[in-house]
């Protein structure tokens, strides 16, 4: 059990520790605003995790599977919200630590439930890496809630990151300078999951 656990760990971190929608997002938001005024955001992500984790776990798989047309539209419309969302973070205004228009806690939240990198990510991970428990409810829910512990450590250590820049761009021209960075990231980022 233990080997299993430390391979979904592991695994899970790898998914969701590599430069995505959210840690793009995260890592923009703490270089603009700063750790604490991203909080809320981050909040959001997280929330938005534990409803697609909670999806993948009953079924979406299937559902996709009954009626493709289905995942096309929820594709569609996550690229269409991460588009937004980067479109947010290029234009915010203010330089860094002034009061700018930072993405906030329902921005984060529908950012990671439209996010198709976290669904790909929980259903490779339920489907390969449950946990062995008797219980098949059970191993789920150790499974899905190891991998929302582990997205947790990395979603604060990429709006960390994030804010480690925070002093770099200090000046409105510097800040808006790693915001259309950290934007066109999240944009190609995009475009990769969608052509794989």
């Amino acid at each position: 059990m233990l080997e299993s656990w430390i391979t979904l760990v592991l695994t899970t971190a790898a998914f969701l520790g590599s430069p995505g929608p959210a840690p793009l997002a995260l890592a923009a938001v703490g270089a603009s605003s700063g750790f604490k005024r991203g909080l809320p955001f981050l909040a959001g992500i997280l929330s938005g995790i534990a409803v697609a984790i909670t999806i993948a776990a009953v079924g979406l798989a299937a559902l996709f599977e009954t009626f493709p047309k289905v995942r096309i539209v929820c594709q569609l419309i996550a690229t269409g919200y991460i588009l937004f969302v980067a479109y947010k973070i290029a234009t915010a205004k203010g330089g860094v630590g002034q009061r700018d228009e930072a993405p906030d806690f329902k921005d984060g939240f529908l950012l990671n439930l439209f996010n198709p990198k976290v669904y790909a990510a929980f259903l490779a991970l339920f489907s390969q890496f449950l946990l062995p428990v008797d219980n098949v409810v059970l191993s789920y829910v150790l499974t899905g809630l190891t991998g929302f512990v582990v997205a947790c450590i990395v979603d604060v250590i990429w709006l960390g990151a994030g804010g480690l820049l925070k002093p770099v761009f200090a000046t409105p021209k510097r800040a808006r300078f790693i915001r259309i960075v950290f934007a066109v990231l999240l944009v190609v980022s995009v475009a990769a999951a969608l052509l794989l």
